[in-house]
């Protein structure tokens, strides 16, 4: 079940939040426990046993590490907490990375290793880092062990960030599994969010994605290098406002719930580097690494060599996480080697840049990122990449490319100018003027992105979720 389809918006949550708000506070963790896994069995009616299974193991865990470091024993709070994620990411290796490790191996061994492909379950990557989370700082006293199964299973569970994040971390919603402020004003705020979000991932993300599609299925001999650069922009586009607009639905979805989930999402095709980029995108995701990963193994301590292993690292692991493939182990390294440039050699000479420049160079970067990403392996992304600079396609310009220029202008401007602040910025300041004519305006507006977004999700049949592949 995705957030932007009929049966989510018209039948699903309604019947949620009818029950949700009726229920007494002592229910209520109990009602978004079953209907987070109501949620997720829809779509995955096998899995929600494994994601059970993972609440299970993390819920005794961290009772078990808080009775051992109460007993003063932290010998033993370590091995559990060490056993504990061990488990973890050997579930989640075996169902992500266990085809890939063979397929692998298969192509250095003498003989064949027979596998059967296994579907990823939806969410895993998502649900599995919440888990370490909690594990981890159940052992560093930052948090206390949760011990209601309920609330701990309604918190990883908990269906607006369960399948595609943010990645909400146990110690921000501690006080909030126990005590939240649920209010008409702030369902209100939640709904600004989530219908905002809904707009993005509907009206923008799915018209200017089917523009990449279109392209990318003529092949790169038939592909200029015009035509590779819009396909490159339209995916460059469909990506932010659908992760982006998935996310501002789930920050919404947990408004309404009572919840304040972390921004996952600040405007990052502004940026000026590589390293504020990944300030902006994915922010859950770039903190949980920082805070879990690459502070431990020691950060910037110890010497330029150890800082820049630890950047490395980090970045393979971010490209891992994306995905089983060795163009998302690229994607990862690329941005490593490309933050440590940053770092080490290009910093002075690229804050002297104008901000203009800085822009360019930024969005250059990141789109040829987004090439690795989207392509199924290193060798087509090396092909579109070709096809970008005029080799190996259909020359520079050509009539194909000007359709598309011509066809997707206005859709490319609105997105543009849309991943900027400079709308929001302006419709905010006149939604909070005290004239009640543009309060009401902003009613219109958003009713109205609701109605169109509902008259195409009837019609249209594209309707994809980029991110349940992770």
């Amino acid at each position: 079940m995705i957030f932007s389809s009929i049966f989510f918006i018209f039948v699903f949550l309604p019947v949620v939040l009818v029950i949700y708000y009726v229920m007494p506070f002592a229910g209520k963790n109990l009602v978004l426990l079953i209907s987070s896994l109501i949620f997720y069995a829809w779509g995955e009616p096998v899995y929600v046993i494994l994601m059970l299974l993972s609440i299970g193991i993390n819920f005794v865990s961290g009772m078990e590490l808080e009775s051992h470091i109460n007993a003063g024993d932290m010998a033993k709070a370590k091995t559990a907490c060490i056993v504990t994620a061990v488990i973890n990411f050997l579930i989640l290796g075996f169902y992500k990375y266990y085809g890939f490790l063979i397929e692998n191996l298969n192509a250095v061994l003498p003989f064949e290793i027979p596998y059967k492909e296994l579907a990823l379950p939806i969410g895993i990557s998502f649900y599995t880092f919440q888990t370490m989370s909690y594990v981890i700082d159940v052992y560093r006293g930052k948090v206390k062990a949760q011990h209601d199964p309920v609330a701990f299973g309604a918190y990883v569970s908990m269906f607006p960030q369960l399948i595609a994040g943010p990645i909400v971390r146990y110690s921000d919603v501690e006080r909030q599994l126990m005590k939240r402020n649920i209010s008409w004003e702030r369902f209100g705020e939640g709904s600004v969010w989530f219908l905002r979000g809904l707009g993005k991932k509907v009206l923008i993300a799915n018209n200017i994605g089917s523009i990449y599609e279109s392209i990318v299925s003529l092949g790169i001999p038939q592909m200029s290098a015009l035509t590779a650069w819009i396909g490159c922009f339209a995916y460059t586009m469909q990506i932010y406002y659908d992760f982006g607009g998935y996310s501002d639905m789930a920050v919404g979805l947990g408004k309404m719930l009572g919840f304040d989930f972390m921004k996952n999402f600040d405007y990052p095709y502004i940026s000026r580097s590589i390293k504020e980029f990944w300030r902006r995108w994915h922010i859950s995701l770039s903190s949980w690494f920082k805070e879990y990963v690459y502070i431990p193994l020691g950060g910037n301590r110890g010497g330029t060599l150890k800082a820049i292993r630890n950047l490395m690292i980090v970045w393979m692991l971010t490209g891992l996480w994306h995905g089983a493939a060795w163009n998302f182990i690229f994607w990862g390294l690329y941005y490593g080697i490309i933050l440590c440039l940053e770092k080490y050699v290009l910093g002075d000479a690229l804050e002297r840049l104008p901000q203009a420049a800085r822009h360019v160079y930024t969005m250059v970067l990141v789109m040829v990122g987004w090439v690795l990403f989207f392509s199924p392996s290193m060798g087509s992304a090396m092909s579109y990449l070709g096809a970008m600079f005029g080799i190996g396609g259909k020359g520079l310009i050509d009539m194909t490319g000007f359709y598309y220029l011509k066809s997707g202008l206005l859709l490319g401007i609105i997105a543009g100018i849309g991943s900027t602040p400079f709308l929001r910025r302006k419709f905010s300041e006149l939604l909070w003027r005290e004239e009640r004519y543009m309060q009401i305006a902003g009613v219109v507006m958003y009713a109205g992105i609701f109605l169109i977004s509902t008259a195409y999700l009837v019609n249209d049949t594209y309707n994809p979720f980029l991110y349940f592949r992770f």
